[in-house]
């Protein structure tokens, strides 16, 4: 899935294609993309060790940096975090964590996610509550504004 990110100091965007995968235990983005790209990467205090899908220990070594972002995707955005690891073609993994936390509406054959579960903490459900509390303002002040124009005789 294409997504966007976002760099926390520069605010710059940029778009990258994310894999799903449910058999990843984290969130991952690629050192040589990460590098290429201009994140910021801070040193975790201790080490990950990480292993490829077959077993093997990645051969980029362990986990030693993480990359901050935000994440832009259809109206969604999150802000998050990623481990920074050799993922040779792959520039992005979202895995089971992610897709635990946001359940995402996924058709295969169409290739499209709909993120329709997000949990309350998800960016997408906060603009959606805020968009009703405009609108209930909104409603509130036409209201305000009926009653000044109708008489109190026509009020129900």
């Amino acid at each position: 899935m294409k997504v966007g990110l976002e760099k926390l100091e520069s605010h710059e965007g940029v778009a990258v294609r994310a894999l799903l995968d449910s058999r990843a235990t984290g969130l991952f983005i690629d050192t040589t993309f990460a590098q290429e790209k201009g994140f910021k990467m801070e040193k975790l205090k201790k080490p990950l060790l990480v292993r490829n899908v077959d077993g093997m220990v990645n051969a980029g070594g362990a986990i030693t940096h993480q990359v901050e972002y935000n994440m832009f995707f259809k109206g969604y955005v999150e802000r998050a975090r990623m481990d920074v690891c050799n993922l040779g073609k792959t520039e992005v993994i979202l895995g089971m964590p992610w897709l635990a936390a946001h359940n995402p509406e996924i058709d295969w054959e169409k290739e499209e996610v709909k993120m329709t579960h997000c949990p309350p903490i998800c960016g997408r459900r906060k603009q959606e509550e805020k968009e009703k509390e405009v609108k209930k303002v909104e409603k509130d002040k036409d209201k305000e504004m009926l009653k000044r124009l109708v008489p109190k005789r026509f009020w129900k």
